[in-house]
């Protein structure tokens, strides 16, 4: 079975809808302290994605020379 993404649901009416529903809901003040925070944590995870992927590499060539040792 096909499972259809978001996007792929949504056509640009219903995405203007819902941008204008949002506009009204939150002001047009609110909005860009809501972009900052979501780009903040956008931020936040790549860097601790990173952090996570450089760890891995240095345990997994920690191994590797402990192996060679042997």
């Amino acid at each position: 079975m096909i499972e259809p993404t978001i996007l792929g649901v949504l056509g640009t009416n219903e995405i203007v809808i819902i941008l204008v529903i949002v506009l009204l809901l939150f002001g047009g003040k609110k909005i860009p302290e809501l972009m900052r925070g979501l780009g903040k944590g956008v931020r936040e995870f790549n860097d601790a994605k990173s952090n996570v992927k450089k760890e891995i590499e240095d345990n997994s060539r920690d191994i590797k020379n402990a192996v060679k040792e042997d």
